[in-house]
């Protein structure tokens, strides 16, 4: 289903843009090619082809979970401008 005018304007519309009609021919045009190259890809054979979620192979970036020693309570309130009580002590934001 080739993309016309009305699919343009009507895009258009709700996104809130404003085209001449230089560019909605343009537009057109380009969009009608994006379909017709998706339309070539979906010819394609991709039996035995595993889906993937990216091209190269990832694997989890993080470092292991390690129970270690953390800082001491004064340690942590150490630097705060404001502190009371064990807590940090920060402006009241809501009235």
């Amino acid at each position: 289903m080739p993309v016309t005018k009305n699919d343009v304007q009507k895009v258009a519309q709700l996104a809130r843009l404003a085209f001449t009609p230089e560019e909605e021919a343009q537009l057109i045009g380009d969009l009608n090619r994006m379909l017709e190259y998706v339309a070539a890809l979906d010819q394609l054979d991709t039996t035995g082809v595993p889906p993937t979620a990216h091209v190269l192979p990832l694997d989890n970036a993080f470092r292991d979970d390690v129970t270690r020693p953390s800082l001491k309570q004064a340690d942590a309130l150490g630097n705060a401008p404001l502190s009371g009580q064990g807590h940090f002590r920060v402006p009241k934001v809501i009235e």
